[in-house]
């Protein structure tokens, strides 16, 4: 089974091919390329971050069986502190359906958010802005929520709740067609 994962970030790769693994573990190859996501930088809904995994998903589908886009981004959130969260969408396409999964939320600071709409930045760059990292790729290391947790949850970890989550819409189809 040839996947191809629609970003050369080693953390959305890995956690891709570990989640496949246990699924089947023998003839697997997971390959990460580079495409467009085709939204913001910085997606700040959960509308346009899921377009993003979407898209990602559906850029990268050639020659292989299935493709996987996952788009890490903000969504307004109801008596959080700052108004918004983080969260993750993985979206896996198979040439004609896509099925979605999406992590669970964190909070992000209030003066990240105002950095991010008032500049146009996107969390990384915002959060080494603010001297938070010394990484101008945060998510490609341990990201914002290893920073968060103290190294608990990784990026990698985090990433593979979203391909876990979008594997209860694909291994169920049958019950999500009724």
């Amino acid at each position: 089974m040839k996947i191809i994962v629609g970003s050369k970030n080693p953390n959305k790769v890995e956690a891709v091919r570990e989640v496949f693994t246990e699924l089947s573990p023998n003839d697997l190859e997971v390959v990460g390329i580079e495409v467009d996501s085709n939204i913001n930088d910085q997606p700040i809904t959960m509308e346009e971050t899921i377009q993003g995994a979407i898209n990602r998903a559906k850029n990268a589908y050639q020659d292989c069986d299935f493709s996987v886009g996952i788009e890490g981004g903000l969504m307004e959130v109801p008596h959080s502190k700052s108004g918004y969260m983080q969260f993750e969408a993985c979206v896996l396409f198979d040439g004609s359906d896509c099925y979605l999964g999406l992590t669970g939320l964190f909070a992000i600071p209030t003066h990240i958010i105002e950095t991010i709409k008032k500049e146009g930045i996107n969390l990384s760059h915002a959060f080494l802005k603010h001297g938070h990292t010394d990484s101008e790729y945060i998510g490609h290391d341990q990201g914002v929520i290893g920073i968060f947790t103290k190294g608990k949850i990784n990026r990698k970890e985090f990433t593979k709740q979203a391909v876990e989550m979008m594997l209860i819409h694909f291994n169920n189809k049958e019950i999500f067609e009724m």
